[in-house]
């Protein structure tokens, strides 16, 4: 049944994958890891007016170097679990069993799938096809983003898809794997052209004014 790239079928369940990985929360932590090294850096300011402080003061270079190490370490144990806390959040995929006619629906996140739903605790998908085109004389091609919203009980889920494909294609794949569900599923194709940059006036005026007076 699954038609478009992004749902596949399984002998369990069709999913709709948004990204592909393993997911749990030792997963979670360790794809954390690298991206906390940052967290020294973005907070460097601080960390080097206590080492200029320091030096003011009469520290020895080594009491300083250690004490800034001691510093970015405790950044560091700080930015992992800022980090990690939001991503475990993240919606990895969307699993529907059976394969063929769902019964059941849940999130498979970052940290770990949630608990099976009954599949009409989905009330309605909306994918939102946004088309960003270029203005007369602009060489960047269009844009295109497509974005998922889940609508369940009580709470809205809103994800952004890799988009590749035909939105059309995806929205009646959808359409027939949750259509016998009772499930509505709706796209919705917005279009808007890309924004002329505009001269800088000031610019413009100022270097104006420059060249008359050095002709003078």
């Amino acid at each position: 049944m699954a038609t478009d790239p992004l749902l596949r079928q399984g002998p369990d369940s069709t999913d709709l994958v948004l990204r592909v990985g393993p997911a749990g929360p030792a997963w979670n932590a360790l794809t954390s890891a690298g991206p906390a090294l940052f967290t020294p850096l973005a907070l460097g300011v601080p960390t080097l007016l206590v080492a200029f402080w320091m030096a003011l003061a009469g520290a020895r270079a080594s009491t300083v170097f250690v004490v800034v190490g001691v510093i970015a370490g405790l950044e560091y144990l700080i930015g992992w679990p800022a980090l990690a806390f939001p991503r475990a959040r993240d919606i990895l995929r969307v699993e529907f069993a059976p394969a063929g006619v769902p019964a059941s629906l849940r999130l498979v996140r970052a940290a770990g799938p949630d608990d099976w739903l009954p599949v009409k605790t989905l009330r309605e998908v909306r994918l939102t096809h946004k088309v960003v085109e270029p203005y007369q004389g602009d060489y960047k091609p269009a844009v295109s983003t497509l974005a998922l919203e889940l609508v369940l009980r009580g709470v809205r889920e809103r994800l952004a898809l890799p988009f590749g494909g035909d939105p059309q294609r995806l929205a009646d794949a959808l359409e027939a794997l949750l259509g016998p569900a009772g499930v509505v599923v709706e796209l919705r194709t917005e279009r808007s052209t890309r924004d002329r940059p505009q001269p800088n006036s000031g610019w413009t005026s100022g270097g104006s004014a420059s060249a008359g007076s050095g002709g003078g």
